[in-house]
């Protein structure tokens, strides 16, 4: 039997529950994972809890990596026994093990481990389309980063400082101000929304900041576009505190001719050459050592309840993952 994580309705991590199914066979252009190790993101949260909306009844899960039992037709680059890990859906990582697309499975590295990828691969490539393409950041750059004790921030700080930047953290409380030290940032603030902009122009010289990453949302939004230099670009690429307000175009303007974006994985992922590209970026990443991802937690995939609410209560920073 397989063991899924099932929800029925959105609300607390109580809903989630266990659902016992009989395994299938993988279809064509499919293979069947075992799972070793499951990736819990903020994403998932988001989704059991109706912020981000699902068809409901439905699965969870973004990401996973494990052995590869069995091979459907028309697969040819995938063998059973090899060491696979994914990332960005479709949903269903929540399992014991499932049926999965091959052409989007990457086989994993012998110095990358089932652990390591399941807690850095959806992150990974996040950081990677949003340091590479959405902003390409480079020798010289400064950049303003949230969540840098967590664990897409805590990427993103490494990684933008072997391109060169100068990252500027900035953590909700102290207590993470020696986190975020240890991943690489330059320099650390606490979040204020009254002082954030002078404390960046006291940082920067006043030159304020190339690019702002902000996957907060609602309560940041505003003091992120005042730290950003004219011509800068906000990247708005999360809302755990609630979607942002609607900007007036004129603000953007006033403010300096500035940029806004609302990227997304999904979108930087569509074709199979592209997520296969980005993938395999993060694995060269981690196997370089330029990326080390730091998992703070680890919970079996009966107590995936308790996981959601230490991660959304912010018991728990950093990546966590789900064991069968």
């Amino acid at each position: 039997m397989v063991a899924v994580v099932r929800l029925e309705q959105y609300g607390p991590p109580s809903v989630l529950y266990i659902q016992e199914l009989a395994p299938v066979s993988p279809g064509v252009g499919e293979v069947w994972v075992e799972h070793t190790a499951i990736g819990v993101n903020y994403l998932d949260v988001m989704q059991r809890a109706g912020a981000v909306k699902l068809p409901l009844p439905s699965s969870l899960g973004q990401e996973g990596a494990g052995h590869v039992t069995a091979v459907g037709e028309g697969v040819s680059h995938i063998r059973v026994g090899d060491r696979v890990a994914y990332a960005a859906g479709p949903l269903g990582a929540y399992a014991t093990g499932r049926s999965y697309p091959a052409e989007r499975l990457v086989k994993l590295p012998d110095d990358v481990s089932c652990d390591i990828a399941a807690a850095s691969l959806f992150k990974g490539m996040t950081a990677q389309y949003l340091l590479k393409s959405t902003y390409p950041v480079a020798p010289g750059s400064c950049i303003l980063l949230y969540g840098v004790a967590g664990g897409v921030g805590a990427i993103m700080a490494q990684w933008a400082k072997q391109l060169g930047a100068f990252v500027i953290g900035v953590v909700s409380k102290a207590a993470s101000v020696p986190t975020a030290e240890a991943v690489g940032c330059d320099a650390v603030l606490v979040f204020n929304p009254a002082t954030l902009a002078a404390d960046v122009a006291h940082v920067t010289h006043g030159n304020m900041v190339d690019v702002v990453y902000d996957p907060i949302g609602r309560l940041t939004f505003a003091a992120s576009l005042d730290c950003l230099r004219p011509r800068g670009l906000m990247v708005s690429f999360g809302a755990s505190s609630g979607v942002p307000d609607p900007v007036e175009l004129a603000t953007l303007n006033a403010k300096g001719a500035l940029f806004l974006t609302r990227p997304s994985l999904a979108a930087h992922t569509a074709s199979v050459a592209e997520y296969q590209q980005r993938a395999q970026d993060v694995l060269n990443a981690l196997g370089q050592g330029l990326i080390t991802p730091q998992i703070r937690g680890r919970y079996a995939l009966a107590d995936v309840a308790n996981a959601h609410a230490d991660l959304e209560s912010g018991r728990v920073s950093g990546s966590i993952i789900l064991q069968p």
